[in-house]
């Protein structure tokens, strides 16, 4: 459906940025219509239950990465069985989804969306450290350098990548080279740098039932 993306932007709440520049259109449906799609404008919502709540913000973090509910419970489930374990496991959360290949292509204005970001890296169109990876879930690691191949950077979706790059800012943690196309991984993602728009406390709830 044309406007599918815009109903989960609008059940969240928040702008999810799933369409990519298109988001940043004053059209976009989500200052029309700030309030969920079929309940029509009211002035006040109605009481969420912490059940409800809990998962609103589950759906708003799964969706913000894209990612399935099979894929994004794993990681969960995974960083609830350290609990105890690490020092801040909302940190290792976004940490590991931020370090996931096509966030990190996506991040660095390779993509318009983290969608595109993973079919360019099924069509082996990317190089992690000079060897080409097309797994979306790959992590990347301190030091590591992604880049557009070659022979890929002479295709069509790539024609006028460099002047689009020039409007990109990568986030603090990433470090950009546009005439090389290529991009570096200077730190570890934090919490503090990534501010996502959700209460991570409360996805953890929700999974913990």
């Amino acid at each position: 459906m044309k406007n599918a993306k815009c109903k989960i932007c609008r059940r969240a709440g928040v702008k999810l940025f799933l369409k990519g520049d298109k988001c940043l259109s004053p059209k976009c449906p989500m200052i029309k219509k700030a309030y969920p799609p079929g309940l029509r404008k009211r002035k006040s919502r109605s009481v969420f239950s912490e059940y409800a709540k809990e998962l609103k913000e589950k759906q708003k973090l799964r969706n913000w990465y894209g990612l399935r509910e099979k894929q994004f419970q794993k990681y969960v489930k995974e960083i609830l069985a350290k609990r105890g374990k690490v020092e801040n496991a909302g940190t290792l959360l976004i940490r590991t989804l931020e370090s996931r290949l096509d966030n990190v292509v996506f991040q660095l204005g390779f993509a318009i969306s983290r969608l595109q970001a993973r079919q360019l890296i099924s069509h082996r169109h990317f190089l992690v450290n000079d060897k080409v990876v097309n797994i979306s879930s790959f992590l990347v690691k301190k030091e590591d350098k992604i880049k557009i191949r070659p022979t890929s950077a002479k295709k069509p979706v790539f024609q006028s990548l460099i002047q689009t790059l020039k409007k990109s800012k990568p986030p603090a943690w990433l470090e950009l080279n546009i005439e090389k196309l290529e991009g570096k991984v200077l730190d570890k993602p934090t919490l503090e740098i990534i501010n996502p728009p959700v209460e991570i406390s409360s996805i953890f709830e929700y999974y913990s039932k």
